[in-house]
């Protein structure tokens, strides 16, 4: 979604914790950092018409993106239907170890049920 950095930006500037809610679903271990995640670019007609309607002035140039990126460092955690991903001293989310130990714990809870 767009809007989540502004949104992590004012609360940074307020000195509220900012905390991001995603399903496991949607993180992906594999990525080392948010300038290595592929932005989706929407249609532009998306921004430019309402239903078959020209808003825009022809030949404007669009960029709409389907969601930001929002830094590491004005996130203060991530929060998922396993529990909550803190960061490490190191001032990281190890998200790989988090999905790997809240796995782990899921399956040998539904073992033990």
């Amino acid at each position: 979604k767009v809007g989540t950095y502004s949104l992590a930006v004012a609360a940074a500037h307020h000195k509220i914790p900012f905390f991001v809610a995603a399903p496991i679903t949607t993180l992906d271990p594999s990525t080392a950092s948010g300038a290595d995640i592929h932005i989706e670019e929407r249609s532009p007609r998306e921004v430019t018409h309402v239903k078959d309607v020209q808003l825009a002035a022809d030949g404007i140039s669009v960029w709409n993106p389907a969601f930001d990126v929002t830094p590491g460092a004005l996130i203060t955690g991530i929060i998922t239907e396993r529990g909550v991903i803190s960061k490490s001293p190191a001032q990281q989310f190890d998200v790989a170890s988090f999905i790997s130990s809240s796995s782990t714990a899921a399956t040998a809870t539904a073992t033990s049920a």
